[in-house]
């Protein structure tokens, strides 16, 4: 079963303080006015926050399922996912919530130790 745009939205607006603003053409989603994820153009990956220094070791784990949009993510600390190559929405939700514990603001996080 293929992950879709719509369970992405879904389970990026449930979380705390989260909202949806269209940039670049594009759908995001934010906490606290910080984007912690964006749909590709094409509605078949995902962009979301990941520390450098665990990018390279997702990709080589995972290629089918990590990847880096070159020339565009090489100097952020973001990394892309295909929505076809998870395993189901928890993956999905998983991911989701790493990226919004790093965008959101501490005092937020802390409030919900369940997305911990």
């Amino acid at each position: 079963m293929s992950t879709t745009a719509d369970e992405v939205r879904e389970i990026a607006l449930s979380l705390p303080g989260s909202s949806e603003k269209l940039s670049w053409g594009m759908p995001t989603f934010r906490v606290s006015g910080k984007i912690f994820a964006a749909l590709g153009d094409d509605d078949a990956s995902i962009g979301v926050k990941c520390p450098k220094e665990d990018r390279a070791e997702l990709i080589a784990a995972e290629p089918e399922k990590f990847f880096l949009r070159e020339g565009h993510d090489d100097n952020y600390a973001w990394l892309r996912v295909r929505l076809a190559a998870l395993e189901d929405t928890g993956e999905l939700r998983a991911i989701l919530q790493d990226s919004w514990r790093q965008a959101a603001p501490r005092r937020l996080a802390e409030a919900h130790p369940e997305l911990s």
